[in-house]
């Protein structure tokens, strides 16, 4: 029994000054719920992604859902965080106990309110994400980190400046398409590839276009079981879903190369019977450009150390061999760290659905997600496929 998703609702991403971590929920819970036809009296648990370790003083918070959703009270309610993965890692429970013959129903919401705090503060809480015994003092906070990731990759394989400005370029352009961005600007190559007063660098060789930005926001989901599902009016299968855990210290690994969310991709084909050629689309974790450029290469669009072709030559835009993020990704559509997982399967299943509208990706049939937690430590890939 795979689980499928059967409704859902997201909200606009960026700064909401007047909105904190329970309206965001309140925002999108009630409403995934009448998208899949259902009262909330037919769901049979509720899964929280929520990383928060600072941005909010609310720490105990799976029952908020119940406030703006009275009718679940007495639902077991259960928060999940994984770093930058938490909303998949809150799916992924969901459907476990889809899986497991547990429940039938499952509400699924991730959500964060990152701009309450000042950005001194917002490096520090993000940086908790990281290996502190080694990493706490890193220059830039998680900027700083990916940009050794990036004079790492550069120094066995060249300068990639330029493949980062088009990944940029790429997924600002498919940004303006996306109604629930928080960034909906086509910057264009040239200014994403140039250095600027507007275009700062922000640690490294990272500017400000390689990076994603701080966000608020949320999103939610309804898993329904197999034979459930069959039933709705709409229905998105997961054909397979993989997790993949690898060591926390950057010095432990080659961080050329993201070898869990390789693993991931390897596990996830395996389990469902298909390759890359298969998927129409990609949303996958462009926290800095240097991820997505890396993540070419995990998934199998290109050979180690080849990632720039992809991007270079135009495989990765929307009318390309292989679209990845046509919602703009994390660095236009935003970056709230518990929602992001969530809000990738749920573009995912607008387009299997045909729903995307601007976004759309013609006859999309298979769509491919990877989460990413950490720097590459904690990894989550799905698969997904109409199934009505």
């Amino acid at each position: 029994m795979s689980g499928c998703i059967v409704g859902w609702c997201h909200g606009v991403f960026g700064r909401h000054e007047n909105e904190d971590l329970e309206s965001l929920i309140a925002s999108v819970a009630g409403a995934a719920i009448a998208d899949a036809g259902l009262q909330p009296e037919d769901i049979d648990a509720v899964w929280l992604g929520h990383f928060n370790s600072g941005f909010t003083e609310q720490d105990f918070c799976a029952s908020l859902v119940m406030n703006a959703v009275p009718g679940l009270r007495y639902r077991p309610a259960t928060r999940v965080e994984n770093a930058c993965a938490t909303g998949s890692a809150a799916i992924h429970g969901a459907l476990d106990a889809i899986a497991a013959g547990r429940i039938r129903t499952a509400l699924v919401i991730g959500a964060e309110h990152m701009t309450g705090q000042p950005g001194k503060r917002i490096g520090e809480i993000l940086l908790h994400a990281s290996y502190l015994k080694e990493e706490s003092d890193i220059d830039g906070g998680f900027a700083g980190l990916f940009a050794g990731i990036a004079d790492r990759y550069f120094a066995a394989y060249g300068d990639q400046s330029t493949a980062l400005a088009h990944i940029a370029a790429k997924n600002h352009a498919n940004g303006l398409a996306n109604p629930y961005a928080q960034m909906r600007k086509d910057l264009g190559v040239s200014f994403c590839d140039t250095v600027s007063e507007r275009n700062p660098i922000v640690a490294g060789r990272l500017r400000r276009t390689d990076c994603s930005p701080v966000s608020d926001g949320a999103a939610a989901l309804v898993l329904a079981a197999d034979d459930v599902a069959a039933g709705m009016a709409k229905a998105v299968r997961f054909r397979s879903r993989a997790q993949v855990n690898d060591l926390m210290p950057m010095s432990a690994r080659d961080m050329s190369w993201l070898d869990g969310a390789a693993r991931a991709w390897a596990q996830a084909f395996e389990a469902a019977g298909m390759t890359l050629d298969d998927l129409s689309l990609v949303e996958t974790h462009d926290c800095f450009t240097v991820a997505e450029l890396m993540e070419y290469e995990a998934m199998g669009l290109t050979p180690r150390g080849q990632g720039a072709r992809a991007a270079l030559e135009g495989w990765t835009a929307k009318d390309g061999r292989l679209p990845v993020n046509p919602s703009g990704g994390l660095k236009a559509k935003g970056h709230p760290i518990g929602a992001t997982g969530v809000s990738m399967h749920v573009m995912a299943a607008m387009q299997l659905c045909d729903a995307a509208a601007d976004m759309q990706i013609a006859g999309a049939q298979a769509a491919g997600i990877l989460n990413m937690g950490g720097a590459g430590v904690a990894n989550y890939v799905s698969l997904l496929e109409r199934l009505k």
